[in-house]
């Protein structure tokens, strides 16, 4: 009798987002922002509320915030009020504005004795490694929002480059700012990132003379 040739059984592996929310992460809220904000100030993680802060008001992708240099943020020991940075993913250049509660945090840091002779703003605690990682930062990222109740599956290192684009755009409804803000080359990938509809951004956009 012929032996009947079955077909082989693949074992199912657990898929790797079973249980994870996937797609684009939140935005903060404002009252969120405080909240973190309040928590690094009083534990006195003078480094993660410089980073925190710094990520806020510079809307970086995480590659380009754990980068950033002394010089970049600093000149003649005076925090810049606006910076420019050459994005890593597109290489073009970009702009961002910081509030004076976050110079004051810079300064304070920059003066830190941590920080002497440090090259990078958020130097690693490894020594082969000179600044942090972005794998460190979405650890970070993590803890932070744990830690006043959020649920961390739903956040990550996008929700802090979003949250003050999605305030201006939420407050102005314009799309044009936001996408110079964040750098972005085209209005569609600010689109797709805010999840603004198609319909919206475009008769926004039409009504901005550039």
């Amino acid at each position: 009798m012929p032996k009947v040739q079955l077909p082989a059984v693949t074992p199912k592996r657990k898929a790797w987002n079973k249980g994870r929310i996937i797609g684009q992460k939140r935005p903060l809220l404002p009252k969120q922002v405080w909240a973190i904000r309040a928590r690094l100030e009083l534990s006195g993680s003078l480094r993660d509320l410089t980073l925190f802060n710094v990520a806020i008001d510079s809307k970086l992708r995480g590659c380009d915030l754990v980068r950033l240099t002394v010089t970049d943020l600093v000149k003649d020991d005076r925090v810049r009020e606006r910076v420019s940075v050459i994005q890593s993913k597109t290489k073009r250049p970009v702009q961002f504005e910081l509030l004076e509660n976050t110079r004051e945090t810079v300064l304070t840091w920059v003066r830190n004795p941590e920080m002497l002779a440090c090259r990078f703003m958020f130097p690693s605690r490894f020594h082969d490694r000179p600044h942090i990682s972005t794998r460190q930062y979405g650890r970070l990222v993590r803890d932070w929002v744990k830690a006043i109740g959020l649920e961390p599956s739903g956040y990550g290192t996008h929700s802090l480059r979003r949250t003050k684009a999605a305030e201006i755009y939420r407050k102005t409804g314009n799309l044009r700012a936001v996408q110079l803000l964040l750098g972005h080359t085209k209005v569609d990938s600010t689109v797709r990132y805010l999840g603004v509809e198609l319909e919206d951004a475009l008769s926004i956009a039409e009504r901005i003379d550039i």
